[in-house]
C-alpha cells in the first residue's frame, strides 16, 4: 500500500490519518505521531497487534528486527565508556525493544577512544523520551548533573537579567557568541534514517517563506550552500560563520550527509552579528556573534531574534519542539533544555598550559575545545571556552556564568603573566 499525502487506513485500535504537514501521522485517540517519508510502504500486515497503536507506527526496519531474538539484535556496547552502556542492559533492551519506533542509537559502532561519557543517542522528537523512559531517564539524570524525571526546565530568555557582560576584556577575548538549535515539530530529525530529500527541501522552503516575512531588514541575504563557490564557503567558515561538511563518523553513521548539499541554508544580517542556519544537524540553529568582549550586546541580538523567529513560525502553524520537563528538545540528549551555547573565544596561553586549567573549568561548570570547534585543538593559546551545562538552568543563567567564569580566567592568566600563584584564586564547585 502506497500512503497519499493524505488518507486513512482502517486498524483494529482506530485510525490513523496522514496529514499534509511534513508527512505527520497521528493517531486520533492517543494523539501519537510519527514521521512518514512520502510515498512509503504500509509495514503492517492486515491484523496489526492493538499495541502498535500505543505510540506510532512501527517502520519495516524495525518490524523485521523483531523477528530475532532481543539478544541477537542488542549492539556490542563493551567497548563504550558512555551513558547508554552503563543503563542499557540486555534486560531493558528486551523489554523495550517491541516498543521501538526509531533504529538503534546512531554511532553505537563507534567505541569513544578517548573515553568521554557522551551519549550516542541521536533520536527524532520528544516522542522517544516517554516512550523509552526507563532508558532515558538516568542517562538524562546522569549527564544531567542530577536532573530528575520530575523537574521541571526554567526558561529565561529577557536579556535585561544578564548581570555586567559588556567588559570582557578584549585585550583576551577575542569574539562573544550565543547559540541554540531548534527542532520543528512534526518534522524528522537531520540524524534520521527516515528523513528524506523532499523533508529536507520542505523545511529549506518554509525558512525562505519565514525570511520573507521577516520584519527587519530586507537586505539580509539567504545563502543556499549548494549556490556557494567553494571559496565563499570557505570564507564563511573560516570567519566562524558556516558550518563545515559533516565527517565525523557520528554524523555520517547517522545519515547527516546523505543529501548535502542540497538543502543546507544559512541567512544573515549585514553585519553578520545574527544567524540562522538551517538543515545542519538541527533544523535550525540560531546564533549571535561579534568580536570582543560585549556578551551584554550579544545577548540581546540573539534573543530579540529567536522571539521573532518562534512568532514566524506559530503565524505558519508549526512550532518548535518544547515540553516543560525537557525544555527544547534537540537531536542530541546533551542539548536538552536550552540547546545554549554561550562562548568566547580566549587568549589563555599561560593558564592554557596550567596543570589546574581543567579543574577549574568544571568547578566553574565551563568547557573547552578548540576554535574549530568539536574534537579540535587550541592553536596559539586560544580555546573556545562555554557553558558545561543546557538543561536545568536558564538561558540568562548559562549566559551569566560565562560571564563570570571568563572574568575568573582572565585574572587568573593576568597573574600567571606576571609569574605569581594563582592558588587562592581556585573557585569552589559551582
Amino acid at each position: 500500500m502506497v500512503f497519499p499525502t493524505s488518507c486513512r487506513f482502517a486498524q483494529p485500535d482506530g485510525d490513523f490519518e496522514v496529514q499534509e504537514r511534513l508527512g505527520v501521522l497521528v493517531h486520533p485517540k492517543c494523539d501519537s505521531r510519527a514521521r512518514s517519508c512520502r510515498p512509503t510502504q504500509c509495514p503492517f500486515p492486515a491484523q496489526p497487534p492493538a499495541a502498535t497503536c500505543r505510540h506510532a507506527l512501527l517502520r519495516q526496519p524495525h518490524a523485521l528486527r523483531l523477528r530475532f531474538p532481543a539478544g541477537d539484535e542488542l549492539p556490542d556496547l563493551g567497548g563504550h565508556t558512555n551513558h547508554t552502556a552503563k543503563v542499557l542492559t540486555p534486560e531493558l533492551y528486551a523489554e523495550l525493544c517491541p516498543l521501538s519506533t526509531q533504529q538503534l542509537p546512531a554511532g553505537r559502532r563507534h567505541p569513544d577512544p578517548r573515553g568521554q561519557p557522551g551519549p550516542p543517542l541521536h533520536h527524532d522528537g520528544g516522542e522517544p523520551y516517554d516512550v523509552f523512559k526507563e532508558l532515558f531517564d538516568p542517562i538524562l539524570e546522569d549527564l544531567h548533573g542530577g536532573y530528575k524525571p520530575s523537574d521541571e526546565h526554567k526558561p529565561d530568555l529577557n536579556p535585561d537579567n544578564l548581570q555586567d557582560g559588556d567588559d570582557l576584556a578584549p585585550n583576551y577575548v577575542l569574539s562573544s557568541q550565543v547559540r541554540s538549535g531548534h527542532s520543528i515539530r512534526a518534522s524528522a530529525s537531520p540524524h534520521v534514517p527516515h528523513c528524506s530529500r523532499g523533508e529536507h527541501g520542505a523545511r529549506e522552503q518554509l525558512a525562505v517563506e519565514l525570511r520573507r516575512a521577516w520584519t527587519w531588514p530586507a537586505t539580509w541575504p539567504v545563502l543556499a550552500l549548494k549556490s556557494m563557490t567553494q571559496a565563499e564557503q570557505q570564507q564563511l567558515i573560516d570567519d566562524h560563520f558556516l558550518f563545515d561538511e559533516p565527517l565525523s563518523p557520528l554524523l555520517l553513521a547517522s545519515g547527516m550527509a546523505r543529501d548535502w548539499p542540497d538543502a543546507p541554508d544559512i541567512w544573515h544580517s549585514d553585519s553578520k552579528i545574527f544567524l540562522v542556519w538551517v538543515n545542519e544537524e538541527e533544523h535550525l540553529r540560531v546564533i549571535s556573534v561579534q568580536k570582543g568582549g560585549n556578551m551584554k550586546e550579544v545577548f540581546p541580538w540573539f534573543c530579540n531574534g529567536l522571539a521573532q523567529i518562534e512568532t514566524l513560525f506559530k503565524s505558519k502553524n508549526y512550532e518548535f519542539m518544547w515540553n516543560p520537563h525537557l525544555g527544547y528538545i534537540l537531536t542530541c540528549p546533551s542539548n536538552l533544555g536550552t540547546g545554549l551555547r554561550a562562548g568566547v573565544h580566549i587568549k589563555l596561553p599561560h593558564l592554557g598550559k596550567h596543570e589546574t586549567f581543567p579543574k577549574v573549568l568544571k568547578r566553574l561548570r565551563l568547557q573547552k575545545r578548540g576554535t574549530g570547534g568539536v574534537d579540535t585543538a587550541a592553536l596559539g593559546g586560544v580555546f573556545e571556552v562555554s557553558n558545561a551545562d543546557r538543561l536545568g538552568f536558564s538561558e540568562v543563567e548559562l549566559v551569566q556564568v560565562v560571564v563570570d567564569g571568563v572574568k575568573l580566567l582572565i585574572e587568573m592568566e593576568q597573574r600567571l603573566e606576571q609569574g605569581w600563584a594563582i592558588d587562592d584564586l581556585v573557585p569552589a564547585q559551582k
